[in-house]
């Protein structure tokens, strides 16, 4: 009973404080504090959310694609340089500063050249995408390769385990939880910078929809559509949580057992 009131607690506060926000901007917006013009209300958002409906589904799945599409590439690439990058320590000391060094370009310097470079199509997009979800991947997993318990690795060895079995049995497992944290940071990241990318060049997708109704300044619309860009993301997040959930089923059961030790 305990736990139950626990978790409608956690989940209350911030749908509290969600709907204390939305209510603070619809009160700023009624008195006017705020021109209508440059923040329509949350009632204006909604109701051009309704009315676009179908052109916002329409735009937001050519994003959602991009997103997805790049994350999974993304994610591919960071695997098998993350585990290369553990075999070898010389590959690690030569390729992480650079991959650290990428990571302080602008996104939005990066994304004319592909569009330059690629056209308009959906290649500088998906680029762009795998560009931004590459990093965290790669450095969570290096990371829960470099957590591992340096004993069960000893132990491994002496009874002559190979480098695959004392990947496959300690060193990946380890990194497991390493992994779905970076790959969460990604997802948020990726329907961002599918976004980005549309923003310079294309004819589909959230961003080009956002520069055109910027354009007519329809701000309601502008509104609509980054409420849409967040409920994308927050169900991608959402998604890696199940999938997380699903990979390593034994959090679950050390996290009910830990509550059972506290009562």
């Amino acid at each position: 009973m305990k736990k139950r009131l626990e978790s409608i607690r956690n989940k209350l506060l911030p749908a509290g404080t969600f709907c204390l926000i939305v209510l603070l901007w619809w009160a700023i917006s009624a008195l006017g504090v705020v021109p209508g013009y440059m923040l329509p209300s949350p009632v204006d958002v909604v109701s051009a959310f309704v009315r676009d409906f179908t052109n916002l589904m329409f735009h937001a799945w050519v994003s959602v694609k991009e997103a997805v599409y790049g994350l999974l590439i993304g994610v591919l690439l960071a695997f098998g340089l993350a585990c290369a990058m553990e075999r070898f320590g010389m590959l690690e000391k030569a390729v992480l500063p650079l991959l650290v060094v990428t990571q302080t370009i602008p996104t939005i310097a990066i994304a004319p050249l592909l569009v330059l470079w690629m056209g308009f199509g959906m290649a500088p997009k998906i680029t762009l995408v795998v560009v931004t979800t590459f990093f965290p991947v790669a450095v969570g997993l290096l990371d829960g390769f470099k957590s591992v318990d340096s004993d069960a690795v000893a132990l491994l060895r002496s009874m002559k385990a190979t480098w695959w079995q004392i990947f496959r049995h300690v060193k990946f497992p380890s990194a497991l939880p390493f992994f779905f944290s970076g790959l969460r940071i990604s997802a948020s990241y990726a329907v961002v910078g599918a976004v980005i990318s549309e923003w310079l060049g294309g004819f589909e997708g959230l961003g080009v929809y956002m520069t055109r109704v910027r354009k007519a300044y329809a701000f309601d619309k502008m509104f609509a559509v980054i409420l849409l860009i967040v409920i994308v993301s927050l169900l991608l997040m959402k998604l890696v949580n199940v999938i997380r959930s699903l990979s390593m089923p034994w959090l679950k059961y050390r996290s009910e057992a830990a509550g059972e030790k506290r009562i």
